[in-house]
């Protein structure tokens, strides 16, 4: 009974339009559209509500440090700038942090590196089986050299199963992806190094091009010697 009740044409409910009368006030508010824009005038009235009660029972001696650490900047607080958060002995320190875990992250992928460089010398160092091979003149001799040769290209290339082969190659991907790295890594420890040798004390000045022996495109400080005591 059901299927045939579903079987049934009926009529499609369309919702109702604005009427031409009222065409230039745009669409047709639907109740749906009114719960939302209800619920958001409700919520702004309630917030509001809440501020009015903070700002009537609100303490006269109340203090923060936030109201003279900040301002208001277009009705938005905002905080003072913190550019001299930091003394120079704690961004010293900060700095010195900095370089240490660089200089960590190379060792590890140095290790990591020789790590994998002996696993693939062990794969490509294969076993020779060594045959002595006697001909009666050169022509024989000559021949048993190209069969030898042509033996060994094929253990070379057969021996091992096609998955082996996919693997070694993405360890060979790998090795050279972190080699990389560890350049990367150990010319932004030299540019950290220098920045900190930068920040210490001592006077020190730029050497121009007409005064470097052995050019280079990164700039090149020279400090003045000081007497140690």
């Amino acid at each position: 009974m059901s299927s045939f009740k579903n079987a049934i044409p009926r009529r499609a409910h369309k919702e109702r339009a604005q009427p031409q009368a009222r065409k230039k006030f745009g669409l047709l508010e639907k109740h749906k559209d009114y719960v939302v824009r209800a619920t958001a005038f409700l919520k702004k009235e309630q917030t509001l509500q809440k501020l009015k009660e903070k700002a009537a029972f609100r303490n006269p001696d109340e203090f923060y440090f936030k109201m003279v650490k900040a301002k208001t900047v277009g009705g938005v607080h905002r905080l003072e700038s913190q550019v001299n958060k930091y003394t120079q002995d704690e961004l010293m320190l900060m700095k010195t942090q900095d370089i240490g875990y660089i200089l960590q992250k190379v060792q590890s992928e140095k290790k990591k590196i020789e790590k994998l460089t002996a696993m693939l010398h062990c794969l490509d160092d294969q076993p020779s089986n060594r045959r002595v091979y006697y001909a009666e003149d050169r022509e024989e001799a000559e021949e048993l050299a190209s069969r030898a040769s042509e033996h060994s290209n094929l253990d070379a290339s057969g021996n091992l199963p096609s998955s082996i082969r996919r693997k070694t190659a993405a360890s060979y991907r790998e090795l050279e992806a972190r080699k990389s790295r560890v350049k990367d890594l150990e010319k932004l420890y030299m540019d950290m190094a220098m920045q900190k040798e930068l920040q210490k004390s001592g006077r020190k000045r730029k050497l121009r091009e007409d005064e470097l022996v052995n050019p280079t495109t990164k700039p090149i400080y020279k400090w003045r010697q000081e007497r140690k005591r």
